[in-house]
């Protein structure tokens, strides 16, 4: 979850007086601390509610929630579209960042609280909804010292040139690249276009660069807090979150235009000549019927007392009935209320201002009685069995690198079986596991100096690509045995897969049970050849077991001969 900091001081400043409102209004104060003398409030907020993601959006939602003030009223200067600025997209954008949305604050006024503010709500939307710059990047510029219409478009990195932010040396595209890469904050974002032909880049009508999305802004246009008309770019993959983002920024800071609240809009024409005006600040209704709202809460109130209280939330409400005692209320949701989207959000607002503490907690009509799966029973079962057999339990990462599922194991991956992270933060987490082998293996390596022998097992998921999954992987679960001695102990594995059949109640029979086929001309890889049993259980491989290959235990540095067996335990389960 999200936390906003705010200074005690400014808070209770801007509320008129010192409350005490973080769990009344459905917040949690996480931490208070002292910086610079200043006592600061670490506020933590639900991670849809991009409004109370800076100071203003929190104060301005506590004021109206104490009735202190008005729901305000958003909306965008009514000026003719020949009078409006303009940005012409080019075609070329759909390759990297198809989308653009843009609107001015005009006659603005910063302090210097305000204007931190304002960067510090860039970076918590850059970490929160635009998903660290993937799906949005945020750019903010001095509209007085660059002049419309803009264009936005790609080029190849070699013929963009500009001097970027906090420099004074012009770069090319490629350059940046480069330079960025030791730079502890920008070198993260690199990942998103580096690999791209082309690099999104808005220009001005005098060809000055205003930024190179998601990376870096331009010199020439950096806002200051003497800046009185910041112009905002959101460049995109997903256009909705887009125009979530600058709805946020526009309406948590117009506050401190010269006319309060309005936005002046910026028509943005794509390359088939279609435009369209950001931001779109209008409001749009819900009905809700009335028992939604209360039914669900398990509370009994009227359709007054939750307007009322839906007022105090920033959705203005009002009562429409529908026939005889029914009712429903119709409720305007604001554009700074993303995040309601269906009556549940409606009546999770309503029991915030209710109060948690006011909902008299019931006992549940219905009973019934929950167990665990079976799978999970038999898992249980066997971590019993093993380590009745003198194992130990182990619990290793689910994350390893590629080489550790490839190379280390004498195996060739040929792109169809690991899940890799796109963006890793360490070599040591690159892929998701497909066998547990490596994990018992680097546990073997770190314990090398205990007595020996070591017995030791795990059970847990592995993941595959399975293109035939919603999401393009599923779970497996696995359980893996490793015996390691001065002899390599095949006898006691051998034996252990045979315990395990024997407690699953499978019996050793080929057409009903399981059955071990030696491997002779299948491609062992981290098995000693020769050595390597498969488990056929129906007719289809459910696991293996043999002498682990000395080469593999040199990759591991491991100077013991060690004996392993793996068996897919959801096999028995389908």
């Amino acid at each position: 979850m999200p936390k906003v900091s705010v200074g005690r001081d400014r808070l209770f400043e801007a509320l008129g007086k010192e409350y005490n409102l973080c769990f009344e209004f459905g917040l949690e104060l996480d931490d208070v601390a002292t910086e610079e003398d200043e006592v600061i409030y670490k506020v933590e907020v639900a991670a849809n509610r991009y409004d109370l993601l800076c100071f203003e959006g929190l104060v301005r939602a506590l004021r109206i929630f104490k009735e202190l003030d008005q729901i305000p009223k958003y909306s965008v200067f009514d000026i003719p579209r020949e009078s409006m600025l303009k940005i012409h997209v080019k075609p070329e954008t759909a390759l990297v960042r198809p989308y653009v949305v843009s609107a001015v604050l005009r006659d603005i006024t910063f302090d210097q609280a305000s204007y931190k503010s304002f960067i510090d709500l860039q970076d918590m939307l850059h970490q929160n909804i635009c998903r660290g710059r993937t799906l949005v990047a945020i750019g903010t510029h001095d509209l007085d010292t660059i002049q419309g219409p803009f264009t936005y478009e790609a080029l190849p990195p070699t013929e963009i040139n500009f001097v970027p932010l906090k420099q004074v040396k012009s770069f090319r595209g490629d350059e940046l690249m480069k330079f960025y890469e030791s730079d502890m904050k920008l070198k993260k974002f690199l990942h998103i276009i580096e690999k791209s032909p082309v690099f999104p880049v808005i220009y001005d009508c005098n060809r000055t660069v205003l930024s190179l999305p998601p990376i870096i802004n331009g010199a020439h246009s950096a806002i200051s807090v003497h800046t009185k008309n910041v112009f905002i770019e959101c460049t995109a993959t997903d256009l909705t979150k887009a125009k979530i983002v600058l709805n946020t920024m526009v309406t948590m800071f117009s506050v401190y235009c010269k006319r309060k609240f309005e936005v002046e809009p910026v028509e943005v024409i794509s390359s088939d000549g279609h435009s369209c005006v950001y931001p779109d600040l209008s409001a749009y209704n819900m009905e809700v019927p009335l028992s939604k709202i209360t039914g669900r809460i398990g509370v009994s109130a009227d359709a007054n007392q939750v307007i009322s209280l839906l007022n105090r939330m920033q959705l203005l409400a009002e009562k429409s009935v529908l026939s005889g005692d029914l009712c429903s209320i119709i409720v305007s949701v604001p554009p700074t209320r993303s995040d309601v989207l269906e009556a549940c959000d409606v009546a999770e607002d309503f029991a915030i201002a209710y109060g948690f503490d006011n909902i008299l907690a019931q006992v549940s009509s219905s009973t019934q009685g929950g167990g665990e799966q079976s799978l999970s029973q038999i898992s249980n079962l066997i971590r019993l069995e093993f380590a009745m057999c003198g194992f130990t339990e182990v619990l290793t990462w689910i994350l390893c690198s590629y080489k550790d599922i490839t190379s280390m194991l004498n195996k060739k991956d040929n792109n169809s079986t690991s899940v890799k992270i796109s963006n890793p933060r360490s070599a040591d987490f690159e892929v998701s596991r497909t066998t547990l082998m490596p994990g018992l293996l680097k546990t073997v390596r770190e314990n090398n100096h205990h007595p020996k022998p070591i017995k030791i097992f795990e059970v847990g998921d592995v993941v595959l690509l399975n293109e035939m999954n919603d999401v393009g992987a599923r779970n497996r679960h696995h359980l893996a045995a490793l015996f390691c001695d001065d002899h390599s102990g095949f006898e006691v594995i051998h034996g252990l897969v045979q315990r395990i059949m024997e407690v699953m109640d499978i019996p050793c029979d080929s057409d009903s049970g399981y059955c071990i086929k030696d491997s002779d001309g299948v491609e062992e890889g981290e098995f000693l050849p020769g050595s390597k049993g498969s488990i056929i259980h129906k007719g289809e491989s459910v696991g293996s077991f043999g002498i682990v290959h000395p080469e593999v235990l040199g990759n591991f540095k491991i100077s013991f001969p060690c004996s392993y067996m793996e068996i897919d335990l959801q096999c028995f389960f389908n």
